[in-house]
């Protein structure tokens, strides 16, 4: 099975500039003006998993939740504190405690939050 996480946007540039240059997801593809979209695929690297943004067509953006997250295992602090360095905005308050007690959260150009872990997510037994 493979995973791709589709989010339609309002600012298609700034939010691609979030994910690939501050978080540091590699452009994998895109397209332009296919049926009325625009779109740009992000990989996850280690996953096999990809994002998908796309700008076009006749709906507005989705609005943005405090409880709907991208949660990001980075795997150590060090490559916690670079990401977080490269994305020049300051993390925000977290809606759910347990994100406080394990990582930093972002917001992207759009409201949608992104949660940064230092660790590596271990499995549930």
């Amino acid at each position: 099975m493979q995973l791709r996480i589709a989010r339609h946007t309002g600012r298609l540039n700034q939010v691609v500039a979030f994910y690939r240059d501050g978080l540091g997801l590699p452009e994998m593809g895109g397209f332009r003006d296919h049926h009325g979209y625009d779109g740009v695929f992000l990989e996850v690297p280690g996953t096999g998993a990809h994002l998908e943004l796309t700008t076009g067509g006749e709906h507005d953006a989705a609005a943005p939740h405090p409880e709907s997250l991208l949660v990001f295992y980075l795997g150590d602090p060090d490559t916690l504190r670079t990401v977080a360095a490269r994305l020049g905005v300051d993390p925000v308050a977290p809606a759910n405690p347990y994100w406080a007690e394990h990582g930093l959260t972002f917001e992207d150009p759009e409201g949608f939050r992104v949660v940064l872990v230092p660790e590596h997510w271990e499995r549930p037994l």
